[in-house]
């Protein structure tokens, strides 16, 4: 199964409208593909938004004799259905009379079976006669489902994009290192450390355990030259390990740590040529080091 055909069965998962056999393919997919998990959460969510913005409406007072209509032959309703095979319009008063025979619990005549005679005679199919036209339906049917699947997980993809296009404006126009502090500020678990740097200046980290991710946030960092940059380090049993560069805009600046950091590390930020150390080791003296404190 390719990753269009996965796509497919998660909308219908989503929808709740996968027959038991694609229901198994589904999860027999994602088990083997677990990359596909945000296809999942994608279509869910999607999903979810769409049925959270439907403000709820209230039936037709006239919907259960409607349907109770149908059951009984599905026959039309309204003065303006059309006669099928010369028989008369329904009588909207008799629809009435029936539903309240119904809700009494006593019989009707329009649910009396057809008699023998009434019943067209078997015959026996030719060995190179054409599939029936139900399986040829449903075939069809199966396929065209499969297809509206895809078109409604796009249909309200798109309509969710339509609503959200201000947060999502937002959340491009806000670097993902700043997003990621956010994301560890609201863990329950988030700690912090500040120490000064130089005279005026500050810097602090902001880590969680449970996110496994950790941020680097400084202001008053000092002006360097164009073909220069600024390394992170955790700094782990006196050695350094390079966790990624930054640049400062007006002396501040947001940075993710790269890599995984450990209860005990020291940051250290040191003064570079742009790309980062060569060698993977630091060439000049931290401009500031910030210990990790665990409470």
């Amino acid at each position: 199964m390719n990753e269009q055909e996965f796509a497919e069965l998660s909308a219908g998962h989503a929808l709740g409208a996968l027959s038991p056999d694609d229901e198994r393919r589904y999860h027999d997919a994602l088990a083997a593909h677990p990359e596909w998990q945000e296809i999942v959460r994608l279509d869910l969510d999607t999903v979810g938004a769409l049925g959270d913005s439907v403000t709820p409406v209230a039936p037709p007072l006239n919907v259960r004799s409607r349907l109770l209509s149908q059951i009984r032959g599905g026959a039309a309703e309204t003065p303006e259905a059309s006669v099928v095979g010369g028989a008369a319009p329904l009588d909207p008063s008799a629809s009435a009379d029936d539903t309240v025979a119904l809700d009494r619990g006593t019989s009707s005549a329009s649910f009396a079976e057809p008699s023998a005679s009434d019943a067209p005679s078997p015959e026996a199919p030719s060995a190179d006669a054409a599939p029936p036209t139900e399986v040829v339906q449903a075939i069809q049917r199966r396929n065209w489902t499969r297809g509206l699947f895809a078109l409604v997980a796009s249909v309200a993809l798109l309509v969710g994009i339509g609503w959200g296009v201000g947060a999502i404006s937002d959340s491009l126009r806000t670097p993902p290192a700043v997003q990621l502090l956010a994301q560890i500020e609201s863990q329950p678990d988030a700690q912090s450390v500040t120490t000064r740097m130089g005279e005026d200046g500050q810097a602090s980290l902001h880590w969680s355990e449970s996110l496994g991710e950790a941020v680097f946030v400084a202001k008053g960092m000092p002006e360097i030259a164009e073909d220069r940059t600024f390394e992170l380090w955790f700094v782990r049993d006196d050695t350094p390990i390079a966790a990624g560069t930054f640049d400062a805009s007006d002396g501040e600046a947001t940075a993710q740590l790269v890599g995984s950091m450990k209860p005990g590390d020291t940051i250290a930020v040191t003064v570079e040529q742009r790309g980062g150390s060569p060698d993977g080791k630091p060439t000049t003296d931290p401009i500031v080091a910030v210990p990790s404190e665990t409470s």
